[in-house]
């Protein structure tokens, strides 16, 4: 195939979704170096995007919808929709865009797209990286990666500098561990009581431990800030999106419940431990961080009973404070 001049990668849903599809941008650059890349996302996470050195335009999707769109002053070649929008798929058309890849499993695709992969993300044992990069098949770009493989894709280097003022949060001999208990819905969730177990467990001597979340967050995080005040530095809500990320970078561990800032710092290189439920397609062969220093716990059962819930999951309470403890206590400390 012919190099391509540029291609817009579509994808307007959360965090750690928009992380897991920066490798799409990293492996474009390998196959076509000469490539420009636009990213079509939301302001939301704008910052994560900017933090990609493959990425070279970041287009806002109201923007997409409602103005011209160019990408360095030339019309868009193609476009790949990775998280499927009706509105973006025939705005796409009406722009002309002259390549226009998306899912056999999307019936308005037909209508919108000419080249069509045929995936299924639901029952798939792929990760949601390597599924992201199936969709490059069209390109005649590999369709198939290891993880390991993908874990060198990311390119997600240029966050901003840190602040002075959040400096002053850091400890700078001791081992600067984020603690994030909470998802905003999005994952199920460890709990509040294992959390605060497992700040009990840590050696303060070793950790430096700092708890974050958002601003509207605080008041469920509350019991474990009132229980462990001496033992923990509170950021939630004290940072922008951009400063968190620099933040996380310049600490040396994290751990949380599949959420974007796991995925953040699985990115940023620094010790990502995630605690997964077991039951699909929560699991982390689909979600696990992807990051050198990146890993999970969880339970190895089969598990189906709290399918239905929204937030509860024993499976994933049944992970020991005890377990997670002795696992930080092997991570080398990274700066």
């Amino acid at each position: 195939m012919l190099p391509l001049p540029n291609i817009i990668i579509s994808r307007t849903d959360s965090i750690g979704d928009v992380i897991l599809t920066l490798p799409v941008a990293g492996a474009l650059k390998k196959q076509f170096p000469n490539i420009k890349i636009a990213f079509l996302g939301t302001r939301y996470t704008q910052p994560v995007i900017a933090c990609c050195e493959h990425v070279d335009v970041f287009i806002d999707v109201e923007d997409f919808i409602h103005q011209e769109v160019s990408i360095l002053g030339a019309a868009p070649a193609a476009i790949l929709h990775v998280f499927p929008v009706r509105a973006i798929a025939k705005r796409a058309v009406s722009l002309k865009i002259p390549i226009r890849i998306g899912t056999t499993h999307r019936l308005y695709h037909w209508l919108t797209c000419n080249k069509w992969v045929s995936l299924s993300r639901k029952n798939s044992d792929l990760h949601e990286a390597q599924l992201n990069l199936a969709l490059l098949k069209p390109l005649a770009v590999s369709p198939t990666w290891h993880l390991e493989q993908i874990s060198g894709l990311f390119g997600f280097h240029k966050w901003e500098a840190l602040d002075v003022r959040y400096k002053q949060y850091l400890h700078p001999h001791k081992y600067n561990l984020i603690l994030h208990p909470k998802s905003q819905g999005s994952a199920r969730e460890w709990g509040i009581d294992n959390f605060v177990a497992l700040i009990k467990l840590l050696d303060k001597e070793r950790f430096h431990i700092l708890i974050s979340g958002t601003e509207k967050e605080r008041e469920s995080l509350s019991p474990l800030l009132n229980q462990c005040a001496s033992d923990v530095t509170d950021i939630t809500g004290k940072m922008n999106l951009p400063q968190f990320i620099a933040f996380i970078a310049h600490c040396d561990g994290l751990v949380a419940n599949s959420t974007g800032p796991l995925h953040i710092a699985a990115a940023v290189g620094i010790n990502s431990l995630g605690i997964f439920p077991p039951i699909r397609p929560m699991h982390p062969g689909r979600w696990a961080p992807l990051g050198t220093h990146a890993s999970v716990l969880v339970k190895q059962k089969n598990c189906s009973d709290c399918r239905k819930s929204a937030s509860s999951c024993h499976c994933i309470q049944e992970i020991s404070p005890i377990e997670v403890a002795i696992r930080l206590q092997q991570s080398p400390r990274i700066h």
